[in-house]
């Protein structure tokens, strides 16, 4: 590389300081020099860099906000696979507090020349983050599809579980066990898959003679202690059914109704979302609404792999339809309530 960088500079009659800022892509460089350096590549017969011949690698990059919660993991490997079966190999990438963040991210991705990238969660599903990461996308032109709901505007293709039908589907559960007083522990104000699942309930109290009282509508990080904290509250406030956002939460809740001397599910059921790993392990198990993560993630393939090809896509999203999965978490309502 030392070797290169001399062999180029002095052809050129520049620094190699110059010469490795063309290489790796920095600026403060003019354009006829920035010309000169390549043309002296070629002349010398050195290969120029994948950046400077216009050419994306056969990376693509998977862009997850945790590895804690198990339906992230679960589609990762679904996902990863699908690409591996097209040639394309992924690049994993999970953010933490104080760490990498998704925006930093989305530079490394771009320094790296993907070809392009799947984001499961992230900033693109809350109303007040910030967002110009992946407008940097857009104008790159970079193929990206997003997992699950997004604000809107923001342009790009996406592949989701319907929100309303899982709320929907677990409400109906409790409603049929003779529940009247259901909770819903969600993501915390402007997580927009949550935002659709309170819209859904909301929809069914205008309906049918559901009554959801905003006292019985608790936020939650998506953390199994968040929705012990979260589940409290309304246990407090006398709910037999708790509708969760996730299965971390709905852990959280029965781990609350356990601490309050409370039998899941004699006194109180309790619903999960996503149906993740070992669910069925879970004293009791849990039942949940299940995302159908391996159709959603071949179609997440699909989208990207079209893109790549250089094909056309609608802006917006595939909704797929949950299941409702009954497991011991669920039972009747508690005599006299």
């Amino acid at each position: 590389m030392t070797r290169r960088l001399a062999e180029v500079a002095a052809k050129v009659g520049v620094s190699t300081a110059t010469v490795s800022r063309v290489l790796n892509g920095k600026g403060g460089v003019s354009e006829p020099t920035r010309q000169a350096v390549l043309t002296a590549l070629d002349v010398l017969g050195y290969e120029r860099p994948t950046q400077l011949r216009g050419e994306r690698s056969r990376l693509v990059g998977l862009v997850l906000p945790e590895l804690q919660n198990p339906i992230f993991p679960a589609f990762a490997e679904i996902v990863g696979g699908a690409l591996v079966q097209q040639g394309f190999t992924p690049v994993l990438c999970t953010q933490n507090a104080g760490g990498v963040s998704e925006s930093d991210y989305v530079d490394l991705l771009l320094s790296q020349h993907v070809s392009g990238v799947v984001f499961a969660g992230g900033a693109y599903t809350m109303q007040h983050d910030r967002h110009e990461h992946y407008q940097r996308l857009i104008e790159r032109n970079l193929p990206t599809v997003l997992v699950n709901a997004a604000i809107d505007g923001l342009g790009l293709p996406g592949v989701s579980c319907d929100d309303a039908v899982a709320v929907e589907q677990a409400i109906a559960h409790l409603r049929h066990l003779g529940h009247t007083k259901i909770g819903l522990v969600l993501g915390m104000p402007g997580h927009i898959p949550s935002e659709r699942k309170l819209l859904a309930a909301r929809a069914l109290t205008r309906a049918t003679d559901f009554a959801l009282p905003d006292e019985l509508i608790a936020r939650s990080m998506f953390s199994l202690e968040g929705g012990q904290a979260a589940a409290t509250t309304l246990i407090r406030r006398g709910v037999t059914g708790l509708v969760c956002a996730s299965d971390p939460i709905a852990l959280g809740a029965i781990r609350a109704a356990r601490r309050a001397g409370l039998a899941v599910p004699g006194d109180i059921s309790v619903i999960g979302y996503d149906d993740s790993a070992l669910m069925t392990c879970t004293d009791p198990p849990l039942t949940t609404v299940r995302q159908p993560i391996e159709p959603m993630g071949r179609a997440v393939v699909e989208l990207l792999m079209n893109q790549i090809a250089g094909g056309s896509f609608a802006p917006g999203e595939l909704l797929f339809e949950p299941e409702l999965v009954v497991r011991a978490s669920t039972g009747p309502t508690p005599h006299g309530l």
